[in-house]
């Protein structure tokens, strides 16, 4: 199994770690590591990203959740 197919099945603080080698053998690595992260990079930006909006998208209805508890409770 290559690194891209493990991609989603890694936990959000291994896509950003892998992310942040990436950018950074990229930037510093030689050839074949500069290479390497150039086709590993699309990829962990983009589930890096979709992640980062899902949990976003939790914490907003999370907070809506709370408030509606809150407003109802003050109203009783």
């Amino acid at each position: 199994m290559s690194l891209l197919d493990r991609i989603p099945t890694l936990s959000d603080d291994e896509v950003v770690n892998l992310l942040a080698n990436a950018r950074r053998l990229g930037e510093t690595g030689d050839d074949k590591q500069r290479a390497a992260a150039a086709e590993l990079l699309p990829a962990l930006e983009a589930e890096a990203e979709q992640r980062h909006s899902e949990r976003m998208e939790r914490a907003k209805a999370k907070r809506a959740a709370t408030r509606k508890a809150t407003l109802k409770a003050a109203a009783a």
